[in-house]
């Protein structure tokens, strides 16, 4: 018969264990939905409703949904305030922020991104 995961954890020495919980708390708040997001700001689906001029029945369609348009994800973040970033990320390159996708501020260059379009970041 196996061993359970609480048996191997147990097993294990304490500083591990709490290397092991750090990093599975900053996997968790990684990753995380709408709805999570929402709930980790101490923030009801009524009260972010009355900020962004919603009922709270669009809230939670809000949050069950796969697609979303970027201009109602914005006003999503925002009315928790947030600011949403769009990364994008390649293989063998490093991470850039979007810009330009918003109602705010200029256009982007139709002849192409300039260095102050496209902001480099230093994560990985």
């Amino acid at each position: 018969m196996g061993t359970s995961l609480q048996a191997k954890m147990a097993a294990l020495d304490p500083a591990r264990q709490a290397r092991i919980k750090a990093e599975t708390e900053r996997l968790e708040a990684e990753y995380m939905t709408l709805q999570e997001v929402r709930k980790a700001r101490e923030m009801t689906q009524v009260r972010l409703a009355e900020i962004l001029g919603k009922s709270q029945v669009t809230v939670a369609q809000m949050e069950k949904r796969a697609d979303i348009l970027l201009s109602t994800l914005r006003s999503y973040i925002e009315a928790m305030g947030g600011q949403l970033d769009l990364v994008v990320r390649f293989p063998n390159r490093a991470p850039v922020v979007l810009q330009g996708l918003s109602d705010e501020g200029p256009a982007p260059d139709p002849s192409g991104p300039s260095s102050s379009q496209v902001a480099r970041t230093s994560r990985d």
